[in-house]
């Protein structure tokens, strides 16, 4: 008896194993918000298990790049649009419409019938300001971008390296965006006398200022929201002038083996449940009726988004990094 029972428990677990699909997903999502999604999608979906390739937005545009002639992702599942329509012009995604598309605001999707790629969340930048900090050094808090460029700022000002960092590039395309090219590299210019690092990821500014290392770290607005609730002694300021963006996406990598996998991940990312779990994280999300206003974030997110070009700023990409790399690479922290 015992042997049967162990035998029929064998056959059941080879069942399911043979029903079981891994999806290599590549994502540049937050480490603190990939156990929360993952959790979620597999308890709705125990068929499909999740294998992340995760890092910051930079790194996985390139990693996706480089290995265009073979293929390791199935889904890219939270990553900047700005980077899917790199990914699009080279032919690497497959065209796909969630069930649930129709409900998505028609802002945050691609254009194209059947889409690439589905919007999942927009984040934008955001100030860390460390008013202990301050005090000590008798800074005052910046309203606006214009004022990080008063000397009282010299050293005490952390970024993103738009390099590698998806928040970093947002930052930059939004200044050349809002300002004008020439205007804008003018204001970067002025900025980079006051900068003491640029960093390679997102988050680690608004770290950096939570720890008191510099007064003032450039991140976005949930890893500013977020730290503050931790207990950091910040404030999350969104400069007047408005705010640099991007969409995180979703889509399927035109050489997955696993198609049936990969569309329910998608479909699963068009969900209010989906939803529900991004705006726990970013003031503005996909689907309509489900955010909700960050408890520490004061101003209005919608309302300061800058006019963006997505078209533009892909198709620009390439040029403004390598501007950017060789004016102010010197002060970038290294990898």
């Amino acid at each position: 008896m015992i042997r049967r029972a162990i035998g029929i428990a064998l056959v059941a677990f080879s069942a399911t194993a043979a029903h079981s699909q891994e999806l290599n997903v590549y994502t540049a999502l937050e480490a603190d918000q990939v156990k929360a999604y993952q959790a979620a999608f597999e308890k709705a979906n125990p068929s499909v298990k999740i294998r992340w390739v995760r890092d910051s937005t930079g790194v996985v545009t390139a990693k996706l790049l480089a290995e265009k002639a073979n293929p390791q992702a199935d889904v890219v599942f939270g990553l900047a649009a700005t980077s899917l329509m790199l990914l699009d012009k080279e032919g690497m995604l497959q065209a796909y419409a969630p069930a649930g598309l129709d409900k998505i605001k028609p802002t945050m999707r691609d254009p194209a019938n059947p889409p690439k790629w589905v919007g999942m969340d927009i984040w934008a930048s955001a100030i860390c300001f460390n008013t202990v900090e301050a005090g000590k050094k008798k800074i005052a808090a910046p309203q606006s971008w214009a004022d990080l460029l008063k000397p009282e700022y010299k050293g005490q000002v952390a970024m993103p390296n738009p390099a590698s960092s998806g928040t970093g590039y947002l930052m930059v395309s939004g200044w050349l965006q809002m300002m004008g090219e020439e205007k804008g590299w003018k204001f970067m210019d002025g900025l980079h006398q006051n900068i003491a690092a640029y960093s390679h990821s997102g988050s680690k500014p608004c770290r950096q200022a939570a720890a008191g290392e510099y007064a003032v770290g450039f991140s976005f607005e949930y890893r500013a929201n977020k730290t503050k609730k931790d207990g950091a002694p910040i404030e999350a300021i969104l400069p007047s002038e408005g705010l640099g963006w991007d969409m995180e996406a979703a889509a399927i990598m035109a050489t997955t083996k696993h198609a049936a996998a990969a569309k329910k991940l998608l479909d699963w990312s068009v969900t209010p449940e989906a939803n529900k779990l991004y705006a726990q994280n970013f003031a503005i999300v996909a689907l309509p009726g489900v955010q909700e206003k960050l408890t520490h974030i004061s101003g209005d997110v919608e309302k300061l988004l800058a006019k963006n070009d997505f078209v533009w700023a892909a198709a620009n990409r390439e040029r403004i990094l390598a501007e950017w790399i060789k004016r102010y690479d010197g002060k970038s922290e290294k990898k």
